[in-house]
């Protein structure tokens, strides 16, 4: 099989159950904004974001290490080997939190509702111990599978969102009570959906678990951390750079307005932050085939070939989903419900550019995971949070959320081109960069271009903005389909030999 087309297959299936739970928890932002006020949907932004960092953290960088030793060593002896340490480490995670619950809660400004963190804590680490299950089905090429798991785990966490925020409301309205649901119960509910679904997803992979015979290493354990050490760098840095300005804007905007104003800030970045998700779904889609796929296609003498046209066309395809975005954003921003949520939609085309960066990112990645020089990563990360931390700091008090926006794009733009730069130093690849020079100056035109096309009717405005990315489409394969029907990429899709 065409080694793109495979690619694209496992893109699809992947993206499309990332797609399906980012698209489904996007359509809770409307319902959340109409229940609660922006403060209180700030602490569950708030709180979430604390939620992604320490995933990253517990499970320290053992994914990629799963994928690099795996295919090399024994794959029981690995697996094994990682699942005894992850377990070890996140029991010893349970422990230090809730013996430091009190003062956990104080921090995170929660302190008269512990039980938030509880639910937290634990789900975190059922999370954690399922990371590697879900690994190994990326890497036996079972997309399949692993989309139905996170199918079921997306299913049981909307449905128990609206069992509990809108039907067991709507039922006490009608007088009828029911009893384990109590109408104060606010955000609480959504943290019991979250830990619901965990649970389930955990029983599901119990197979996958029970499959492999006990079996544990220091040695090959120090060889995968070894590896993994910097991967959890560039992980951590990762998520410093995607939540950092989540969490770090309540603290510094309530130096100069109070918590509940700063927390209503958070609420409004956050909600609107959603409405770019089409991008975020799009590159991590990818990143789950292409991590992969690049491992074990490296071997191949077109490799490098194959990358280069992968980058190209990623790249491509992500500035028409920001068009697509741009141009349809008067409609789409109508899913937050209140006009309290309005004011952060200027942040929409800073964070959609900022994921495509960040996927552009993880293509030009593969260098240093190739070459053993995941140390790099570590240097490009920390570079990125540098950047995003001390931006958030000096820009927030003076421009609100706008510089949050402003420091999520520099991040990934300047981590993008020093990927680039030292790429061609480590693991030369001849990128086509100058045609994706052109592809993004003329989205920027196109862009621009659309802006003036503005009607009274939101409807009218989007739809005439539409035969712009129409065209824009056309010119993109117009210019790049000899290469496309040369990798026998879409020739059958056009029904071309």
């Amino acid at each position: 099989m065409n080694p793109l087309k495979k690619l694209a297959g496992e893109t699809v299936i992947y993206g499309f159950t990332t797609i399906l739970g980012r698209f489904v928890n996007w359509l809770l932002v409307p319902l959340y904004a109409g229940i609660f006020a922006a403060s209180e949907y700030g602490i569950v932004i708030n709180l979430m974001s604390y939620t992604a960092l320490l995933v990253v953290l517990l499970t320290y960088g053992t994914e990629t290490g799963f994928f690099r030793f795996a295919t090399s060593e024994n794959r029981n002896n690995v697996f094994s080997t990682l699942m005894s340490s992850l377990s070890v480490t996140t029991l010893l995670f349970l422990f230090l939190t809730f013996f430091f619950l009190t003062d956990l809660s104080v921090f995170l400004h929660v302190e008269a509702h512990k039980e938030y963190l509880v639910l937290l804590i634990i789900t975190i680490s059922i999370d954690v111990i399922s990371s590697i299950p879900f690994a190994l089905l990326r890497l036996e090429s079972r997309p399949v599978r692993f989309g139905i798991i996170k199918l079921l785990n997306i299913g049981i966490n909307i449905g128990l969102n609206l069992f509990f925020l809108l039907l067991c409301p709507f039922l006490e309205k009608k007088g009828i009570h029911v009893p384990f649901f109590d109408p104060q119960g606010g955000i609480l509910y959504i943290f019991i959906s979250y830990l619901v679904a965990s649970v389930v997803t955990f029983c599901m992979l119990l197979p996958y678990f029970l499959k492999f015979h006990f079996y544990f290493s220091f040695r090959l354990l120090k060889e995968i951390l070894n590896y993994s050490f910097p991967i959890l760098i560039v992980s951590l840095a990762g998520m410093v750079n995607l939540q950092g300005d989540k969490i770090m804007m309540p603290k510094i905007l309530g130096q100069v307005m109070s918590r509940e104003e700063a927390l209503a800030m958070t609420g409004i970045y956050g909600a609107n932050y959603k409405l770019a998700l089409v991008m975020y779904i799009f590159t991590q889609g990818f990143r789950f085939a292409f991590e992969p796929f690049f491992f074990s296609y490296s071997k191949n003498e077109d490799s490098k070939k194959v990358y280069r046209q992968v980058f190209l066309y990623f790249t491509g395809f992500g500035l028409i989903i920001f068009l697509g975005v741009m141009y349809w954003i008067d409609i789409i921003k109508f899913f937050v419900r209140r006009p309290q949520y309005y004011t952060g939609i200027i942040i929409v085309p800073w964070v959609l550019l900022a994921n495509l960066f960040q996927g552009m990112y993880y293509s030009l990645s593969l260098w240093y995971k190739l070459t053993d020089k995941t140390i790099y990563g570590a240097y490009m990360a920390i570079a990125g949070s540098v950047i995003t931390v001390s931006m958030n700091f000096v820009l927030l008090p003076r421009i609100g959320f706008m510089g949050s926006a402003y420091a999520v794009f520099t991040c990934f733009l300047v981590m993008c081109v020093l990927s680039l730069i030292l790429g061609r130093r480590f693991y030369r690849i001849n990128y086509d960069v100058g045609k994706i020079i052109f592809y993004f100056l003329l989205t920027v035109v196109f862009y621009f271009v659309g802006r003036y096309i503005t009607f009274d009717n939101p409807w009218v405005t989007c739809l005439a903005r539409t035969p712009l990315l129409i065209v824009f489409v056309l010119i993109f394969l117009r210019r790049e389909m000899k290469f496309l029907f040369a990798g026998n990429f879409v020739g059958r899709m056009f029904g071309r030999k």
